[in-house]
């Protein structure tokens, strides 16, 4: 038996590789699915099987692909309806898998189609499940995702979600070992603890969601508290669900390399949007006017997805030596109208005499002593409101980054008004000024180090919203 959990981090995302007597399933694949093939080829092994969890909102499935490219059964639960060849699984079918098997758990809830997959050893004991978006580590996957055409509320799926985990996966041995879809940081849960595996007898004992009284207390505990879902996740699934170009196809078009002249005759069209995937440091120094930071060191693809349109073209400025990777992350959540990328990078820009534009950039001691003085200066939070009502700065305005793609957001803010832009830690921040220029707002400043670097001021008072003190 030979398992391998390949862990996406920029989106929290757990596929796996399971394996016996040469024969191989791949649990949950990425869009770019080379990895997959690479693994089975290093090891001997034939992947047979690809079993999919459910309609994945948060990234595009390489289930498409990889079946083409392995002549592997793309294999669902039951209540799937798609548009490509797989096979519907029973509720409680086996698959045979060299000396082990694998049992299919339909578990609705979280979808309607949202199955789990126990792996049973060579003597038949439970080994592990693998649960998808069913169960993370102490927390459960949102209920609020009901695909177009579902009349279903999030009280009804979060009431089906409640039975599967009663029916069929509190009865699983204890012992029994928890691969989720998911980690930290993923916004398919409200609170996803700091591991990527567990055990059933663990989850019981401390996660909030197996520990509710009744039906009810499950009910409320989970649908409490849900941030609004990522604008691309409806996207995504549709995706999931009806098929896609194949990954070799939207990539051939994202490498072409566009000369300074070429770049701007694309910028000329309101239908493209340019794209700065550069350090964060880099960008506040020099960019392209117009661009939209979404810097890849941080999480790119989840941002990119949420805030970047996906009816228009995108074209790319990175680090020389990063377009192919930009590019793989922007199809995985599910960006394929991308028009290539600026040859030579900024450089090239700069070389050929272009304007420029900048973000200033401050300390937070400086915010700080700014503040007393300065009648204008509008201090803004870009964290989600759930991190902004549980701490902030007390003069500060709550703007979530989410929000700034619509194009009222700044409604409220005057145009002699003095912007310091600041998230938790900096990250956030660059994007958030870089969408606020867009709009026409140029008097801004970006805090280094966010609100981590502001609450360390002691002149700085912090306080909670009246929402968190309840």
């Amino acid at each position: 038996m030979h398992i391998q959990q390949l862990y996406t981090n920029c989106l929290s995302e757990a596929a796996y590789y399971i394996e016996s007597e040469g024969v191989a399933a791949i649990i949950d694949p990425m869009r770019d699915v080379e990895e997959y093939i690479q693994l089975a080829k290093q090891r001997g092994a034939e992947i047979k099987y690809i079993f999919e969890t459910h309609f994945h909102a948060d990234f595009v499935s390489g289930h498409i692909d990889l079946s083409k490219a392995t002549g592997a059964t793309i294999i669902y639960g039951p209540d799937t309806r798609a548009n490509f060849p797989f096979h519907l699984a029973k509720d409680g079918e086996v698959f045979a898998l060299g000396k082990l098997s694998i049992k299919i758990l339909h578990t609705p809830g979280h979808t309607l189609e949202s199955t789990c997959f126990l792996l049973l050893d060579e003597n038949g004991k439970q080994h592990a499940v693998f649960t998808g978006d069913t169960l993370f580590v102490g927390d459960v996957g949102r209920p609020d995702l009901a695909q177009k055409g579902e009349s279903l509320t999030t009280v009804d799926l979060a009431g089906m979600l409640y039975d599967s985990l009663q029916s069929k996966i509190v009865p699983l041995n204890d012992d029994v070992i928890v691969y989720p879809a998911h980690g930290p940081g993923s916004s398919c849960g409200k609170n996803l603890g700091p591991n990527t595996q567990s055990t059933i007898g663990e989850e019981k004992q401390t996660n909030y969601a197996l520990k509710a009284q009744s039906k009810e207390d499950f009910i409320k505990a989970v649908t409490e508290g849900l941030d609004t879902p990522p604008q691309y996740f409806p996207i995504n699934a549709k995706i999931n669900k009806e098929g896609y170009q194949e990954l070799d196809t939207i990539l051939e078009a994202a490498l072409t390399p566009l000369s300074v002249d070429q770049l701007k005759e694309k910028l000329a069209n309101d239908h493209t949007v340019l794209v700065d995937t550069r350090q964060s440091a880099l960008f506040t120094a020099a960019f392209i006017p117009g661009s939209i930071f979404i810097g890849l060191e941080g999480r790119f693809a989840e941002w990119a997805g949420s805030l970047l349109p996906f009816d228009k073209s995108i074209v790319l400025v990175t680090d020389p030596g990063k377009e192919k990777e930009t590019a793989i992350r922007l199809a995985r959540v599910g960006f394929d109208k991308l028009e290539g990328y600026l040859d030579g990078g900024f450089e090239a820009w700069q070389k050929a005499g272009e304007p420029i534009d900048m973000i200033i950039e401050v300390e937070a001691d400086e915010v700080a002593m700014d503040i007393p003085f300065d009648e204008r200066l509008v201090l803004v939070d870009v964290r989600r409101e759930i991190e902004y009502d549980e701490s902030h700065i007390k003069e500060a305005v709550n703007i979530p980054l989410s929000n700034l793609t619509d194009p009222g957001s700044m409604a409220n803010i005057n145009d002699d008004d003095n912007l310091y832009i600041h998230c938790q830690s900096g990250y956030r921040s660059v994007i958030a000024a870089s969408l606020i220029k867009r709009q026409g707002i140029h008097n801004l400043r970006n805090v280094l180090g966010g609100f981590n670097a502001l609450k360390e001021i002691p002149s700085l008072q912090i306080e909670k919203s009246a929402s968190a003190l309840n």
